[in-house]
């Protein structure tokens, strides 16, 4: 199944979402004599003290902008949570969704490997932790006012017509990326999951959009704690050298900082 993705803050291109972009990811892995050792950083995932998941995921694309309801798969330690927002500076609210997912998709995805720093950084680059423009991430987890890309008209970045009538971007020519993790609608169609056990799957809400994120990169990179295949699913996420060492750096940051 193929789709796109772009964020406001990423440089480059919409590009094509799945396993063909592996062999760029490897390509930017080994193309330096000395390879860039923030990849190999960022892959590994930061620990998280908290329960064990007890749900699962559908692992499957649903096909529909409307995920199966779920009930929260993962139960995230308050005091790690506390801990771990402090330190990195990431709101509380932001942290505990991708965590959680990160726990999710550990379920889900055993062989993942999936770290909520990954998730942290695909947000902070994306959209600040849902702070993008003046908005804010309200308990709910929702970003209020809506964080929403450009019309893709071809001006900025490549052009996109509109894919879903306008149902979630409010865009009837051209789609546009919503919500804190950025996801366009033909993107979310695909892997958008319901994180928060509500039985909807909102792009805007940032435990359905993290956990809809953890999804897209598990399907695309497998063994994410691989550097080469870390490197592909966060170019899935966006095809740019630039957007993929701006995820590095925040991942890394993130994991460092959390101690």
């Amino acid at each position: 199944m193929k789709g796109r993705s772009i964020g406001i803050a990423a440089i480059g291109a919409v590009g094509v979402i799945g396993l063909a972009c592996a062999g760029v990811g490897v390509a930017l892995a080994g193309s330096d004599p000395d390879p860039d050792p923030r990849p190999q950083a960022a892959a590994r995932a930061a620990p998280i003290t908290g329960e064990e998941p007890t749900g699962s995921a559908d692992p499957t694309p649903t096909g529909s902008a409307t995920a199966t309801p779920t009930a929260p798969a993962a139960s995230v330690d308050p005091a790690w949570l506390a801990a771990s927002a402090q330190r990195t500076g990431i709101p509380e609210r932001a942290m505990s969704a991708y965590a959680s997912a990160a726990l999710t998709a550990a379920d889900a995805f055993p062989s993942c490997g999936l770290g909520w720093n990954t998730l942290a950084a695909i947000g902070f680059v994306e959209s600040e932790h849902g702070s993008l423009g003046g908005a804010t991430l309200g308990a709910d987890g929702v970003a209020r006012p809506r964080i929403l890309g450009p019309a893709l008209d071809g001006t900025r970045f490549d052009a996109i017509p509109d894919t879903d009538g306008g149902r979630l971007d409010g865009d009837r020519d051209w789609d546009r990326a919503i919500g804190p993790m950025q996801f366009l609608p033909e993107t979310w169609a695909a892997y958008g999951r319901d994180g928060d056990g509500d039985g909807l799957a909102d792009p805007d809400q940032l435990d359905d959009a993290a956990l809809s994120a953890a999804t897209m990169l598990c399907t695309a990179g497998g063994d994410l704690t691989v550097p080469e295949n870390w490197i592909a699913a966060v170019d899935a996420y966006n095809p740019s050298i630039a957007y993929n060492n701006d995820v590095a750096d925040a991942a890394e940051h993130y994991a460092q900082s959390a101690g």
